[in-house]
């Protein structure tokens, strides 16, 4: 098990000012980072490699699909060729960055919507599009977490029987699935019955409180979450998962309109003494 915290907490991209902080997440004991790729080059993330390196850090990644006009679902043909090539410059960035895993709503456009549930012809061209991605990540070294989002985010992959359906679709051994508390906080009955759901499919486990604030702070039962990971083997990345008002783009996207932590000291040394102390107890 390793232990990273996703970066959105301090920005929507990491810069030299933000390396005081990373270098305190390695004090701390973190084993990695999850870097947010919503902008930038790959030259830039090549940088951010090298500097992660040096910190001693490992990383994951994040991205969405920003907006409608490059919706890789889309029945537009021209649409879906642009939602392409964002997938191929997530996938650039990610390889520059020495990413293990690409995670996020890397399916549909956050808060676009049709009117109903994901068409036939969503997942069909989802699946196409993933498997593509899966195998380049496959021929370099990494995988692919693909997030559900509650519903009130996305329409197009909400629950954990979503999800086990579409891993079979995509049906490529490097596509996982990212698993979040938070959203199936909303969206699951119950949260041990639904990660059994992608037993072996699990890439990223996101540990997000129910309100986005500090782990352990809320009324997600993360000790039964933990155990039930270790049910299935589970042995990879424990991701806090944090946010604040500080971002107005993130404010705006994930609906946080008050503080959630008070420092970024107490979200890093809360969360990480928290995440450990629950999975050495869990069973």
């Amino acid at each position: 098990m390793q232990v990273s915290i996703n970066l959105l907490c301090l920005a929507g991209q990491i810069e030299a000012a933000h390396l005081p902080h990373i270098r305190r997440l390695k004090d701390l004991g973190y084993d990695g980072v999850e870097i947010p790729i919503l902008t930038g080059d790959p030259g830039h993330y090549a940088w951010l490699a090298k500097e992660l390196d040096s910190i001693g850090l490992r990383r994951t990644s994040t991205s969405v699909i920003p907006d409608p006009s490059v919706n890789p679902l889309s029945t537009d043909p021209d649409t879906r060729a642009r939602g392409k090539n964002h997938l191929e410059w997530i996938m650039d960035c990610a390889e520059a960055l020495e990413s293990e895993s690409i995670g996020g709503p890397f399916h549909a456009p956050i808060g676009h919507f049709t009117g109903s549930g994901p068409s036939d012809d969503e997942i069909r061209f989802g699946a196409e599009a993933h498997h593509a991605m899966a195998e380049r990540a496959q021929r370099n070294g990494y995988i692919l977490s693909l997030e559900q989002l509650n519903r009130f985010e996305t329409h197009f992959l909400n629950t954990m029987d979503q999800a086990a359906s579409y891993v079979k679709a995509v049906d490529h051994p490097a596509f996982k699935i990212m698993y979040d508390t938070f959203h199936a906080n909303i969206e699951e009955k119950n949260q041990t019955e639904a990660m059994a759901k992608i037993a072996g499919h699990m890439g990223i486990l996101h540990v997000s409180e129910n309100d986005r604030g500090i782990p352990g702070t809320g009324h997600i039962d993360f000790a039964e979450i933990f155990s039930a990971a270790k049910r299935q083997d589970y042995n990879g990345w424990l991701i806090v998962e944090a946010f604040g008002a500080g971002l107005p783009e993130l404010a705006a996207a994930t609906r946080v309109w008050r503080p959630l932590f008070p420092d970024f000291e107490t979200l890093f040394s809360q969360s990480i003494g928290f995440i450990r102390t629950q999975w050495e107890a869990a069973e």
